[in-house]
């Protein structure tokens, strides 16, 4: 071996100093930003009394439960054209006619089809 490829191989001190001086940039520049946020935070006013949200006038809102089911969607006939979501109804279901909360049929399926039998 050659006297040049073994000082290529031995670690270089300026290499080192290079990566600490980066190392030392990184923090610097993190930690300026953190002293410019907490700045600009104690800066900023606080919302006032009046700027605060309120409740609306007939107080908190609650949920609603009701039991909906798909809304009929018109066919289109051959002459026509195909709809738009846009020409569709606001809303893609109503309420149902009944609110009867749907219960377990027995004999019937369970989850996955794994309820057995079926109906006999």
């Amino acid at each position: 071996m050659s006297t040049a490829s073994i000082q290529l191989a031995a670690p270089s001190g300026l290499l080192s100093l290079g990566l600490f001086l980066v190392a030392v940039a990184l923090v610097t520049l993190l930690a300026g930003s953190l002293w410019l946020g907490c700045r600009i935070r104690a800066r900023e006013q606080l919302p006032r009394p009046e700027e605060q949200p309120q409740l609306p006038p007939g107080g908190a809102v609650h949920e609603v439960r009701e039991f909906r089911e798909p809304a009929e969607i018109p066919k289109v006939d051959k002459t026509g054209h195909a709809l738009t979501p846009y020409e569709l109804a606001h809303s893609a279901t109503r309420p149902s006619a009944s609110q009867e909360r749907p219960r377990w049929v027995e004999g019937g399926s369970g989850s996955f089809g794994s309820g057995g039998l079926g109906p006999h």
